[in-house]
């Protein structure tokens, strides 16, 4: 099955929109979202170092949980949790830079979708669902993924590997250095 949206362009003019007083309220309407977009972004200007505090918060769990949900085997779960606890810095300039070009816009883009008080009917009206017939992958190209797929995952392996023996060799040498 597939969902196919139609264009959010209505093709079709009805008499309320092309009204003087329905335009001029349109204008008005992205007149105010955009200072919505300017408030948010002086705001996540100003309170940088929130911001910051949320995404370590956000990061600290995140990281945890990914670890433990992909990493059963306790060494290498602490080795890895080591290892996220150190990219942190990092994480923390590419978020923060992020969330400074990506979030105003998603942030006023959700808060305007909730003062539309748009009815469900509507917006079920708005898709159009075009059932297809899937047609399953060929047997040899199904075996060429699945061959894949293990390629991949063995190469996974060896790059956990290495990474392990790399970081325990860089901790002997600053161990037997200090």
């Amino acid at each position: 099955m597939t969902i196919v949206r139609r264009n959010t362009l209505n093709t079709t003019v009805s008499p309320s929109v092309s009204s003087p007083e329905n335009l001029a309220e349109k204008v008005i309407e992205a007149e105010r979202m955009h200072d919505v977009l300017l408030l948010l972004q002086n705001l996540i200007n100003s309170e940088e170092a929130t911001v910051k505090l949320i995404l370590d918060c956000l990061y600290d769990v995140g990281s945890v949980n990914l670890i433990n949900q992909k990493l059963r085997l306790k060494p290498l779960n602490r080795v890895m949790k080591l290892i996220a606890r150190m990219s942190k810095p990092v994480f923390r300039t590419l978020a923060l830079n992020w969330f400074k070009k990506n979030c105003p816009q998603l942030i006023t883009n959700w808060l305007h979708t909730q003062v539309t008080f748009k009815s469900i009917q509507k917006k079920l009206e708005q898709v159009a669902v075009e059932v297809a017939e899937l047609q399953p992958y060929p047997i040899p190209q199904r075996e060429n993924l699945s061959q894949e797929i293990r390629n991949l995952r063995y190469q996974v392996r060896w790059l956990v590997g290495i990474s392990i023996i790399a970081i325990a060799a860089l901790g002997i040498t600053t161990a037997r250095l200090n």
